[in-house]
Order: structure tokens, then C-alpha cells, then sequence
């Protein structure tokens, strides 16, 4: 398995901090909004928790339920 890079892009939005990141193997992105206030490490790090997130949830396998015919009265 090949390591990937993650690529984050910051923009201001009013007083908010809008990060997007992106995973380049899958090209899976996120997008958190955070306080202006916050410290960019603090921004990355959220960013990146919720695209770990992303991507794990992505690998599981989806859950398949059978569908038994009712009858309509």
C-alpha cells in the first residue's frame, strides 16, 4: 500500500476558517469550518481527524439487508 499525501487549502470566511482536505490517493475531501481564532495546527489536525474518519468508514463494507415481499392488504 502506497503512503498519500494529504493536501489542506484554507480560506477565510468572515470571521470563520474554511479547510478543505484532501486525500490524493482516493481524491476523498473534507470540509470543516473552523473560528478564525483557532491556530493553524489546531485547523490541520481537525481537518485531518475528519478525513481519517472519511476513509475508514469508506472501507468498511456496507452493511446488506435482505428484502422479504410483504403483502399489501
Amino acid at each position: 500500500m502506497t503512503e498519500s499525501q494529504i493536501f489542506f487549502e484554507f480560506v477565510q470566511v468572515g470571521q470563520q476558517m474554511r479547510v478543505a482536505a484532501i486525500d490524493s490517493a482516493t481524491g476523498v475531501e473534507v470540509i470543516v469550518i473552523t473560528p478564525i481564532s483557532a491556530n493553524r495546527i489546531q485547523m490541520q489536525q481537525l481537518a485531518l481527524a475528519k478525513l481519517r474518519r472519511k476513509l475508514g468508514e469508506e472501507t468498511a463494507a456496507p452493511v446488506v439487508r435482505a428484502v422479504t415481499p410483504g403483502k399489501f392488504a
